[in-house]
């Protein structure tokens, strides 16, 4: 069995494979405080719960620079298993042409890996999380780069925390897009307005490329807001997850 950790800014996601079957998943709250003790807590407990009895491999992702270490002890501690954590020095395959390879974050890298072998390219991979990522890859699957942007929940805490009337809310489609209360407005923008903002720059990177793209919605918001494009999109909940496990047994090899 495989164990695969994606460490977001906000939720950590979980998968354990069987082979390329992917057994079951978790998201827990990325926690950068917890000590090696309190994440193999939260890992034995979720590996109890799914009934993984034994894990023999282990690939960790992060964007929190700071739990790196942490849950690779975390990992050692429940499974006796030494991590691969991907960065420098780990095969990806993936044919990088941006400024500073270096600074690509680990979750693009593993979504790209992911999208390439499982779709067409030309294509376009939008991450709904923390932030929105769009990354393009042309015919030839080679890297080019994209787009970042505020995610969605983001910006609506980030409205909400900075304005004396407009509450928190949940990220949901309201009835219509022209709303009549503050709450259906909000999630108006939220869900309709970032739906069409994939439209557009998908639209607007097929101009650049002049061709048409593929285009792959995946991160925690992915479901929802895909399901509003005009734009004929791929959701793929686990794609992290399988290019993890994909890059894993590119280096085992």
């Amino acid at each position: 069995m495989l164990l695969a950790v994606d460490v977001g800014n906000t939720n950590t996601v979980l998968g354990v494979f069987d082979g390329k079957k992917l057994v079951c998943t978790g998201r827990l709250s990325t926690l950068p405080k917890d000590t090696d003790d309190d994440c193999a807590m939260r890992l034995y407990s979720f590996l109890q719960i799914h009934r993984i009895e034994e894990i023999d491999g282990a690939i960790i992702s992060s964007v929190v620079p700071v739990m790196n270490r942490t849950m690779k002890k975390a990992i050692k501690k429940v499974s006796g298993i030494n991590a691969l954590t991907v960065g420098p020095g780990v095969k990806t395959g993936l044919n990088i042409k941006i400024d500073n390879p270096a600074e690509l974050g680990a979750d693009l890298v593993a979504g790209a890996v992911a999208s390439v072998e499982k779709y067409p390219c030309p294509q376009v991979v939008f991450d709904l999380g923390t932030a929105t990522t769009a990354t393009v890859i042309n015919a030839d699957k080679v890297y080019l780069g994209g787009a970042l942007i505020c995610g969605v929940k983001t910006a609506v805490n980030a409205i909400s925390a900075s304005t004396a009337q407009l509450p928190q809310v949940d990220i949901s489609a309201p009835p219509k897009a022209i709303c009549a209360n503050t709450v259906d407005c909000m999630r108006s923008g939220a869900v309709f307005g970032t739906a069409v903002m994939i439209d557009g720059l998908a639209k607007k990177f097929e101009k650049e490329l002049g061709d048409s793209l593929t285009v792959v919605i995946t991160g925690g918001l992915g479901k929802t807001i895909s399901g509003e494009c005009e734009t004929n999109v791929i959701y793929d909940e686990n794609l992290l997850l399988d290019g993890l496990r994909i890059i894993y047994e590119k280096n085992v090899r």
